[in-house]
């Protein structure tokens, strides 16, 4: 690495310059009847295919397999030596083959052409023979060239390196440069894929709800609003999918999924982002313990999907996802931090205390839940390195679950946390439409007193409920958080092209 200052998307001060040059390059290869953008391109083998079939090891160096293929990939690699060059294309999957490029097959001209028209970065279309070189290295001796695309911005490299901001901001040139970058948004793939046959698998039907909503539900948090000017009506992005999956499992449904995106307008860090995917999953007749096996089986069979059960969480300390996960209470965590025990009964001013020894600011109008929930967030979650299911939430702070049937005071809840993040909650769903309204009441004056995450009185929820919801476990699932487990890397990594301030 060299003491050079790292290109980033707003210090590029030489880069007008070589554009100009690829400019240049661009219009003597149009105007000489080659092409910089041809519609179609001759391609009998990907790259993949011809390390597939060559790689064993079998053929010795220097050996001709009489083999013409047509090939075409980025050029990632440059070397114009004499009467002799040398490329290496690479393919999307990351598959990457030597070409060689001589006077002898291609003549003067054409090979002349060559040095002065291609860069690193071009798309690159080659024709020739499946060779091996004198050192022994599969290539493509080529007998003639296209240009695929031409490139007009350079590519970073070792002396000019992106920064960590531009890696995110332009994303598509760290995918190019870093195989890293490839690889996770490959891992994300291959987690959906295992997720959805996980699902599947166990009779969980999957459907589309509607991102445009009317009121704010199915969990905490500040939602966007937008306008339909065809009902000249203010909108909101949903903040989660829990409502309308509810809505099918009443209809008939009773194991329904969806993986989609969810918005919610809050503060941004290293966890949290504005556009993120979820996935929810309901199943009639189940309960708390049914999601626990379902989140278990979810996540381990994805792990095992990208060989990543076991996993370095912070600190160095070793996670291994094929071991037991235990199940606490969350006032049996928050007492072992204050000291003192804490239980459904514990008074608000207590609570109060606790916070405050703790240097912890609350909101004046919490309830005795909220402040409970609060002091656990703040003292507990980011602790919790080993799978931990946390259970016994007060029902002021999940207005959606049922009452735990042997706790007064308690629902039926847990979040599961690894490597000190909420990865899943779930509940065994709240199914009395009577109890569910007295809640969203409450919520509704929540609201109306200025509290943004406090959800709105849906009747249309209310009045799918009346109609009668059979007893149920539901979950949620952060992805990005599971890829960033999977991984690693922070939300923003994660995430292919997540939401940026502008420039």
């Amino acid at each position: 690495m060299t003491d050079q200052e790292p290109l980033t998307p707003a210090h590029e001060d030489d880069v007008p310059e070589q554009m100009r040059v690829r400019l240049d390059k661009r219009e003597r290869l149009i105007s000489s009847g080659r092409g910089a953008y041809p519609i179609e391109v001759a391609q009998t083998r990907s790259l993949t295919q011809i390390r597939e079939q060559y790689d064993s090891g079998d053929l010795e160096a220097d050996t001709r397999t009489g083999e013409v293929v047509s090939i075409a990939g980025r050029v990632i690699f440059l070397r114009n030596t004499g009467k002799l060059c040398f490329a290496r294309l690479r393919e999307g999957n990351g598959a990457e083959l030597q070409v060689m490029l001589s006077v002898a097959d291609l003549g003067e001209e054409e090979l002349a052409e060559f040095k002065a028209l291609v860069d690193i970065g071009d798309f690159l279309g080659v024709t020739g023979e499946v060779i091996t070189s004198r050192r022994g290295e599969l290539s493509v001796q080529a007998t003639s060239w296209v240009m695929v695309a031409k490139t007009l911005r350079p590519m970073p490299n070792e002396y000019r390196p992106l920064n960590d901001e531009a890696r995110v901001r332009l994303r598509y040139v760290d995918m190019i440069v870093n195989s890293e970058a490839r690889d996770i948004v490959r891992v994300k793939a291959a987690v959906l894929k295992s997720l959805r046959g996980t699902l599947d698998d166990q009779s969980y039907l999957e459907v589309e709800t509607p991102i445009l909503q009317l009121t704010n539900g199915g969990a905490a948090a500040r939602p966007f609003k937008t306008y339909l000017n065809a009902f000249d009506q203010e909108m909101l992005l949903r903040i989660a999918l829990e409502l309308d999956l509810k809505k099918a499992m009443i209809g008939g449904v009773d194991r329904v999924y969806e993986i989609g995106r969810t918005f919610r307008n809050e503060g941004l860090d290293s966890t949290h982002a504005a556009e993120f995917s979820m996935l929810e999953a309901y199943c009639a007749y189940g309960d708390i313990n049914t999601m626990k096996a379902l989140t278990r089986d979810l996540i381990l069979n994805a792990a095992r999907v990208v060989g990543r059960t076991r996993i370095a969480g912070r600190n160095d300390e070793p996670i291994d996802l094929e071991a037991p996960w235990r199940s606490v209470s969350m006032l049996e965590l928050i007492s072992e931090k204050v000291g003192e025990d804490i239980d459904s009964g514990t008074d608000l001013d207590t609570l109060k205390k606790h916070a405050a020894n703790h240097g912890i600011e609350l909101q004046p109008h919490w309830n005795a839940g909220e402040v409970a929930l609060e002091l656990y967030e703040q003292l507990v979650e980011h602790t919790l390195i080993q799978p931990t299911f946390v259970e016994d939430y007060p029902e002021s702070v999940r207005p959606l679950a049922k009452p735990h049937r042997d706790k007064p005071g308690l629902v039926e809840a847990f979040d599961l946390i690894i490597n000190g993040v909420e990865l899943v909650a779930a509940y065994t769903e709240l199914n009395d439409p009577v109890i569910q309204r007295e809640r969203l009441t409450e919520q509704s004056l929540l609201a109306a007193a200025g509290d943004p995450e406090a959800m709105d009185l849906d009747e249309a929820f209310l009045r799918a409920m009346e109609f009668g919801m059979p007893p149920a476990g539901g979950m949620g699932m952060g992805i990005d958080r599971l890829v960033m487990l999977l991984t690693g890397v922070g939300i923003r990594e994660s995430i292919l092209f997540p939401l940026l301030r502008p420039e």
